[in-house]
This record gives C-alpha cells, sequence and structure tokens, in this order.
C-alpha cells in the first residue's frame, strides 16, 4: 500500500473509505456470512481496506434495518453472542447495481486520465 505523504493524502483516503464503506460491507459479505469482527478482519486483510468498529457497525445495523442484511445471533465461546450478517436478495441487488456505478467511476476516472497523457 502507498503510505499517505501528508495530511491532505490522509484526509482524502479517510473519506474516500468513509464513502465505500456500505459497498465493501456488502462485498465482503457476497460470498459468506460473517459476525462484524470477522468482516473487519476479512477487510484489514485487504490493502487499504481496513475499518474500525465505530465505522462499521453502525452501517451494519442500517443495512440491516434497511433489509440489506440478514442478522442471526449465535452464542460465542467467549462474551457476548455473536450476530450473524449475510446478505439478502435486495442485498444482492443493491451489491450489483453500487458494483456497475462503480465500474462506471473506475472507467470514467481511466478515461480522464488516459486524456490528461496526450
Amino acid at each position: 500500500m502507498i503510505e499517505p505523504t501528508d495530511k491532505a493524502d490522509r484526509t482524502w483516503i479517510s473519506q474516500l473509505r468513509k464513502g465505500l464503506v456500505e459497498f465493501l460491507v456488502l462485498a465482503a459479505l457476497k460470498q459468506q456470512e460473517a459476525y462484524g469482527y470477522q468482516l473487519l478482519q476479512r477487510l484489514a486483510a485487504l490493502n487499504g481496506l481496513t475499518l474500525t468498529e465505530s465505522t462499521l457497525y453502525p452501517v451494519l445495523a442500517r443495512l440491516s434495518e434497511e433489509k440489506y442484511l440478514a442478522v442471526r445471533q449465535e452464542p460465542s465461546p467467549s462474551g457476548p453472542p455473536r450476530r450473524y450478517y449475510r446478505l439478502t436478495a435486495s442485498g444482492r441487488q443493491r451489491l450489483q447495481e453500487m458494483l456497475t456505478h462503480w465500474r462506471q467511476i473506475v472507467a470514467s476516472i481511466e478515461d480522464l486520465n488516459r486524456e490528461d497523457q496526450k
């Protein structure tokens, strides 16, 4: 990962990541359900996608309320019960819509960069 060189870089990267949290959560749940801490670990294993608990858990609650995620609770081997999250049919549809928009944005940015090189 490229390390930010100054405060402006860190701020821009932080804002970009915040704007992508919902997309990242849905994408991370595409293949398999997970509880919150597992999601944090899944994302942290990918370059540049580390989130904090204080960022993740409110998004999980909102996505559940909006019916993009289904939640089930299981006893934990230690501590409080774990809440497992999985995509619903509408969550899969939302992810697909977001992916389509993302691809359009990436293509447009690449077009802009090609124009700059002319």
